[in-house]
């Protein structure tokens, strides 16, 4: 059967998807993941988080936040299984829309859909990925609708996040589902450890072994959002919030969020 343009049923499963993912979920691609801390700027710049609290602040945002953002990762993956044809455009919105108000800080929901949506830019610009074509342009086109319509702008685009960008991205280059989770949670907290290293006296080993370490709870948000549905999936990260929501009032920033 002839592959469907846009999905790589052909390699599906090699060295070539692994390579794709390699680069999906490297800090070099050129989407802007460096300019942001998600409000951990705010936390080093009012001395509440050192160096020794890393390990266990970092394990912490894997099983809240982390676990979220991997749940709508995995729920956008499920969407590129069908061909460009039958690609539900309401769902992909309504996914992001869900995301969204799980997002309270403005700067924090600005900063993962700045993100996505650069993501999608960059994956589309690479080849004929219809299914890709059709999540930008509905999102461009639509506004945001539903139960979380009243409390927002009629009037603005619908917001592409993160992991719903890089989930949907994986599963149209047919990537595997697990490999695409983990790379996806390995990406966002090594972000989140490269931000420390400027904001903290934190040095490259000391870095590296934070990450080391922390492979055994990527391993288990995971695999609970396996197991996690939409509905139960919330998570409470009050001092990155005030965070992010502190960010612009600092009188010196290294980051935009």
């Amino acid at each position: 059967m002839k592959p469907e343009p846009g999905r790589a049923f052909d390699v599906c499963g090699g060295e070539l998807s692994e390579l794709r993912l390699l680069q999906l979920a490297d800090s070099a691609l050129p989407i802007g993941a460096l300019a942001h801390s998600f409000g951990l700027e705010s936390l080093t710049s009012r001395e509440v988080l050192q160096v020794a609290d890393l390990p266990s602040f970092l394990r912490g945002y894997l099983e809240e936040a982390g676990l979220v953002e991997a749940v709508f990762c995995r729920a956008a993956y499920g969407l590129a299984g069908t061909n460009a044809r039958e690609f539900s455009v309401e769902r992909w919105i309504e996914l992001n829309d869900w995301l969204s108000a799980r997002k309270p800080a403005r700067e924090s929901c600005a900063g993962s859909a700045a993100l996505g949506l650069n993501l999608l830019q960059a994956v589309i610009a690479l080849g004929d990925f219809p299914i890709l074509h059709q999540a930008l342009l509905a999102a461009a086109k639509s506004r945001l609708a539903d139960r979380v319509r009243p409390v927002l702008d009629e009037n603005r685009p619908v917001l592409i996040h993160h992991s719903a960008a890089f989930g949907l991205a994986c599963g149209v280059l047919c990537i595997e589902k697990e490999r695409a989770m983990l790379a996806f949670l390995h990406q966002l907290i090594a972000s989140l450890v490269s931000a420390c290293q400027r904001l903290l006296p934190l040095g490259q080993a000391a870095a590296t072994r934070i990450l080391w370490d922390l492979k055994p709870a990527l391993i288990r948000m995971a695999r609970r959002s396996a197991s996690c549905a939409l509905d139960d999936a919330y998570c409470f990260t009050a001092a990155l919030d005030w965070g992010a929501m502190e960010h612009p009032a600092l009188s010196t920033r290294l980051f935009i969020s």
